[in-house]
């Protein structure tokens, strides 16, 4: 039976490449990268001789039809990879791993790197429960749209990633949404100038602006929303209700698509907007 393997790839220390990694991408029949030329300099330190394709956001969505078509007629086995990480979290894969599901192709992730995981591990911030947001908006009012669905969401710890171009800008655009925030700027991740920034919003702003590197390598934000105001449960659940409503009748959604749009906004958590919704699909059957 053919397979699709999601391979996370090292992002910045090679070493952090497991051996199950090498293992399938040496036996699968071709490997889809974001970059070939980057992913090639990973196959030639692990001697890995297999035959790449090219697979990235512009023709993620034409590629996948192409891919799951010859998965099936050949019956091969294929490998993900992206240029650092795990393909999928704010990078490339989403389509192919849905249409490969809905053909009944066999998905299997790897355990492996992720910035995600690791700036997490080392922020000394509370992690029970965190909101992933990848890069946020270029747009003042875009961006300044995004930061403020993040300081209302009830889950107050929050993951970003930024360039260095934009890593001053962001922290004090952040800074001017919730200036009681605490905050982990991760800098370089396992490379060999890894930094790590971290305290009051204020502080972490003091170590960037002195920092003389701070406009190279890449940024993994976390930070927790000391600015969040508790909303009076009755009210909350009155409006995301509504908010639920609004959904289904002026934007024609389904339940499941309005609760997983609340949940990407920041309204309400996936647990609350779930438990609205089965209030209204009994409402909706008992009318």
């Amino acid at each position: 039976m053919s397979k699709l393997f999601i391979v996370p790839t090292p992002i910045g220390n090679l070493s952090d490449m497991t051996d199950r990694a090498v293992e399938t991408l040496r036996e699968s029949d071709f490997i889809l990268a974001e970059d070939t030329r980057h992913s090639q300099k990973l196959l030639n330190h692990f001697d890995i001789k297999k035959h790449l394709i090219s697979y990235h956001k512009y023709n993620e969505k034409s590629r996948s039809e192409e891919i799951i078509a010859e998965i099936l007629e050949d019956d091969k086995n294929v490998a993900l990879v992206t240029d650092a990480g795990t393909p999928c979290i704010s990078d490339p894969g989403y389509e192919l791993v849905r249409r490969a599901r809905e053909a009944g192709i066999e998905v299997i992730g790897l355990a492996g790197a992720s910035a995600v995981t690791v700036a997490l591990s080392v922020a000394g911030i509370d992690t029970y429960q965190f909101a992933f947001y990848g890069f946020l908006p270029r747009k003042k009012s875009e961006l300044d749209e995004a930061l403020q669905k993040i300081k209302g969401n009830v889950i107050k710890t929050f993951v970003l990633y930024e360039s260095p171009k934009r890593i001053i800008g962001l922290i004090e655009t952040i800074k001017g949404h919730m200036p009681n925030a605490d905050m982990c700027v991760c800098k370089e991740l396992t490379k060999l100038h890894e930094n790590t920034f971290y305290g009051t919003i204020d502080s972490v702003m003091e170590q960037l602006n002195s920092h003389e590197d701070v406009e190279r390598g890449e940024y993994v934000i976390v930070g927790y929303n000391n600015d969040y105001e508790e909303k009076e449960e009755n009210s909350a659940q009155v409006s995301l209700h509504g908010i639920l409503f609004d959904k289904l009748i002026h934007k024609d959604y389904s339940l499941k698509e309005a609760v997983s749009e609340i949940t990407e906004e920041g309204l309400a958590s996936k647990n609350e907007a779930y438990k609205a919704s089965l209030e209204i699909k009994k409402f909706i059957e008992n009318y």
